[in-house]
């Protein structure tokens, strides 16, 4: 059995005159980030290891989330092929998992994480939205097996305000 959980950064700022990696989160994004994160706190398993983005906002919603929940540091992994707007990179990603890692959270950008919960689980949504949360299983022992997932769980901060 794998597990999957991927996120969609907070809401960033477009305030600054910066590279689009370095953008920040707006306190907007913070605060909803703080919200979904204690929301799930106990209704999401402790994952084998955590990955992002190196986009600062994307990196930024993932140490919110790493500190809400208590993941140790050392399961923080950063991996350029996150910072993937279509799709593809992320899907070959996970696709590519070492098959040791049960359970996986990814931290990455849209529309890279609605197409990849579109193509895998089985719960359709038109938008994951900043700081949306969608969690999948699979029953194969392999991550170059997974298709057709479970979406068990979908937690967007509007429906927690």
């Amino acid at each position: 059995m794998k597990q999957l959980i991927i996120v969609r950064h907070a809401k960033s700022s477009w305030d600054y005159e910066v590279q689009d990696k370095d953008r920040p989160l707006k306190e907007r994004g913070v605060n909803d980030a703080i919200l979904l994160f204690s929301h799930i706190r106990g209704k999401v398993e402790m994952p084998d290891v955590v990955f992002s983005s190196p986009a600062n906002r994307a990196l930024h919603t993932c140490t919110i989330f790493m500190r809400t929940l208590g993941i140790p540091w050392d399961r923080l992994c950063l991996s350029d092929e996150l910072y993937d707007f279509s799709g593809a990179s992320v899907g070959r990603f996970v696709k590519g998992m070492n098959d040791d890692y049960k359970k996986i959270v990814i931290f990455g950008h849209n529309h890279a994480m609605t197409g990849v919960s579109n193509n895998l689980g089985d719960r359709f949504t038109d938008n994951i939205p900043t700081c949306g949360l969608v969690r999948m299983r699979f029953d194969v022992k392999h991550w170059s097996e997974v298709q057709n997932g479970r979406t068990d769980l979908m937690v967007f901060p509007k429906h927690l305000r």
